[in-house]
């Protein structure tokens, strides 16, 4: 397939997974709920494991979930944005890892099905059960060309959700064979993303975190590992072999839509969880929901908690409505779903803190209080929620740089 079938795709035709399943949204949130009581169950088992239990990777096998982003051609559910912060936003509530690890892996596997020339997407989605692609795509590898593709070699950190793969994602620069950059169209050395078999690299056990324990995003490395070209796509690819106009996305959109579904999970959690100890639990200072000080902060959080959730939901409708007419996003809308994420990020960032707070000693103890705080923090070091990209959405909501444009992750000069 290639753009003229994509443009023609609806964003909401039916969804047919490959056992002739149908989903519909409602449907898709039922099916959730029952992933995320197992990970719920399962959440504290998860972070002395370091991984997701087997049972819960199955378990997000058998509902499809990993194919949430793969083209609806080859079985996958092909979901639509406000659908896709739905369904992470309701697994990250019951356990954070886990949405982190289900919005990752369903990131590049998508975009690897999407992107990949289709033979060789078709031969690794071919089986009965989807793969799970997972790695790290920042450019830390080296790609040297080839006959027939790519002699690929690095060392790559924050494998996200990696321990669950079987094919890693991995971004590197590439080089002519005679060893000089490749440049673009306009001069800047070109960065691909590469899909190979995990069995082709070293994985080193090093996830050893402050939060996000349980996602298995180790480091992972290889040397001269033989990649055919058509199992790589340009890191910033736009066009999609195969699929609709959600792969217009690319994985920059789509990472920001993933992130700001785990974010929006995770600070409802909090709320909820410090409401049940303001219900129940007695100190030496009484009950917690009797504090005036507590009330306050509380009715605050909840006020921004919401208010950074229909901001996130207003952004992706927009985008949502602009895919289903067949259009590219416009650079505003490219701010806005950046500032969006960054805004949910560091609003629940300061939520988890005041919850933290106000939780006393409960908050000190292993449970999910204690784990939704670690994990929030964690996801604060992420590259997309970083201070210089929010100086940049400012620089272009200000139209103090009207002549920029967005690249993959900072403002830059259009040549």
């Amino acid at each position: 397939m290639g753009q003229m079938s994509a443009i023609a795709e609806p964003l909401r035709a039916g969804r047919i997974r490959r056992d002739g399943f149908a989903y519909c949204p409602d449907d898709l949130c039922r099916r959730a709920g029952d992933l995320a009581t197992l990970a719920h169950k399962v959440a504290e088992a998860n972070e002395r494991l370091g991984a997701l239990a087997p049972e819960l990777v199955d378990a997000l096998h058998a509902g499809g979930n990993f194919g949430m982003w793969i083209p609806r051609a080859q079985g996958g559910l092909e979901l639509p944005p406000t659908d896709s912060l739905r369904l992470i936003e309701d697994v990250s509530y019951a356990d954070g890892s886990t949405g982190w690890v289900l919005m990752a892996a369903a990131l590049s596997t998508g975009t690897g099905a999407a992107y990949l020339e289709p033979e060789i997407s078709d031969r690794y989605f071919g089986g009965t059960r989807f793969p799970v692609i997972a790695g790290q795509g920042g450019p830390m590898g080296k790609a040297v060309a080839t006959e027939g593709g790519y002699l690929l070699s690095g060392y790559w950190t924050y494998g996200s959700g990696v321990k669950h793969a079987d094919y890693t994602h991995s971004g590197a620069l590439v080089f002519e064979a005679d060893g000089k950059p490749r440049l673009d169209a306009k001069g800047v050395q070109q960065t691909r993303i590469f899909v190979a078999p995990c069995s082709q690299f070293e994985f080193i056990d090093n996830w050893d975190v402050m939060g996000l324990r349980a996602t298995g995003s180790i480091d992972y490395k290889g040397e001269g590992i033989f990649v055919p070209e058509g199992a790589t796509h340009i890191t910033d690819c736009t066009t999609p072999r195969q699929g609709g106009t959600l792969f217009y996305l690319g994985i920059r959109g789509l990472s920001s839509l993933g992130h700001t579904g785990f974010t929006l999970g995770l600070g409802r959690r909090l709320l909820d969880e410090i409401a049940t100890i303001a219900q129940s639990k007695v100190n030496r200072l009484g009950r917690l929901g009797d504090s005036e000080s507590f009330l306050e902060k509380y009715g605050s959080a909840e006020a921004k908690l919401r208010a950074a959730r229909a901001l996130a939901y207003e952004t992706w409708a927009d985008i949502e409505a602009t895919l289903e007419r067949g259009e590219r996003l416009g650079k505003r809308q490219w701010t806005m779903l950046r500032l969006a994420l960054n805004h949910v990020t560091w609003t629940t960032a300061e939520i988890s803190n005041t919850v933290f707070y106000a939780g006393g000693g409960n908050a000190l103890r292993a449970g999910a209080l204690q784990r939704c705080f670690r994990d929030m923090h964690g996801a604060t070091q992420h590259l997309t929620s970083s201070v210089a990209v929010l100086q940049d959405c400012g620089r272009e909501l200000s139209g103090a740089t009207p002549n920029k444009v967005w690249g993959f992750s900072r403002l830059v000069d259009p040549d």
